[in-house]
């Protein structure tokens, strides 16, 4: 087992990592809790919730509340029908939350957390390779029909158990999705990490776990310098202005989360080759993107003025301008204003290109 410390200006957790963890929760409390109250989805229960279940504390009072999986699930409909089952169910200021799940279940138990009684305790229980990079940092959220993530808050959880076994349950798409924000780590981060990654021909390898200790290890030493997003964790961006605004504009379910992600990056990768006057490994990516069977194409389904739209309502914006994460070398990220013109010129030239790439 790994163990990982988290420190922020006001929050010390830790994020730990091994196999067969969902069956010892109770060693990984920070406190006794009298009642906890488990959230998950309807693909995860059946798979990890008994093990959960059985983990924790004998003492202790568990409920459960199972949505449907999916991004759908972060949705308004979903915060009030939990909110009234935890209120029946008794919890307090002293009960725990756990999210047991992908990305999706992470943040919206999160917020459910940050929310119940003006904030209770939480614990992320990861069980994809996205949420390697979700449930740490403590951004949680749900989703409005106008974009994603737009009704949310800063609460960080106590603790972040990853279980390693669960990995071997998930579908091709969600490796994929998980990968993607893997390697935007390394995009951002270090070179070697970015080759070792580019060069890996299997998602399902000793350098997967691997590569997702470093990851939290990238987003550890970010949060831990920029809890609440005022600089470098904009960083983490890199890649999401452009995917967030195709997730949206397809209607969540259509494409994972990371699988938009990495054509973000694709787009992000564009505009640093020409506006900062470089050359990446951005060949190598595309060819990575293709040997792993990312839907390229999907870009070239959307309108122009509607991802463009959808990229000016997003919540890092300021005064009209999309903000972009750009690289000036592999490691070296920074923030660069576009103009709406700017980035819907650029966007059609990318889907222009994009026929030829896939």
């Amino acid at each position: 087992m790994q163990t990982i410390p988290i420190h922020t200006e006001q929050h010390h957790y830790n994020v730990y990592i091994g196999e067969g963890l969902r069956h010892q929760l109770a060693n990984f409390l920070p406190k006794s809790y009298n009642r906890v109250f488990v959230i998950t989805d309807d693909i995860v229960s059946k798979l990890y919730l008994h093990d959960v279940q059985v983990g924790l504390p004998s003492d202790s009072h568990v409920s459960t509340f199972v949505v449907p999986a999916g991004e759908q699930s972060k949705s308004f409909e979903q915060f009030e029908g939990i909110h009234t089952a935890a209120i029946k169910s008794g919890l307090d200021r002293n009960s725990l939350i756990i999210a047991l799940g992908g990305g999706m279940v992470g943040d919206l138990a999160g917020f459910i957390a940050s929310t119940y009684m003006r904030g209770i305790d939480f614990i992320q229980v990861p069980t994809t390779i996205l949420a390697h990079d979700s449930s740490v940092g403590g951004k949680v959220a749900i989703n409005h029909p106008l974009g994603k993530n737009l009704i949310g808050n800063f609460h960080q959880p106590v603790a972040v158990i990853y279980d390693m076994e669960t990995l071997k349950s998930l579908p091709t798409a969600e490796v994929r999705s998980g990968m993607a924000e893997v390697m935007k780590h390394a995009w951002i981060s270090d070179e070697k990490f970015l080759h070792d990654l580019l060069q890996n021909e299997s998602l399902h390898t000793q350098q997967l776990a691997d590569a997702i200790v470093q990851g939290i290890k990238v987003k550890a030493a970010i949060v831990s310098e920029d809890e609440k997003e005022s600089g470098i964790r904009k960083y983490l961006n890199f890649g999401h202005t452009l995917g967030h605004a195709i997730e949206s504009e397809l209607g969540y379910g259509r494409i994972t989360h990371g699988e938009a992600v990495a054509v973000g990056m694709l787009f992000a990768l564009h505009l640093s080759e020409k506006y900062n006057n470089i050359t990446l490994p951005t060949k190598e990516y595309q060819a990575w993107l293709r040997r792993l069977q990312y839907p390229l194409g999907i870009i070239e389904e959307l309108p122009v003025e509607g991802i463009v739209a959808r990229m000016i309502g997003d919540k890092k914006n300021r005064q009209g301008e999309i903000h972009m994460v750009l690289l000036e070398s592999v490691g070296k990220p920074k923030i660069v204003p576009f103009k709406k013109d700017q980035i819907q010129f650029e966007l059609t030239r990318f889907q222009e290109g994009m026929k030829h790439i896939c």
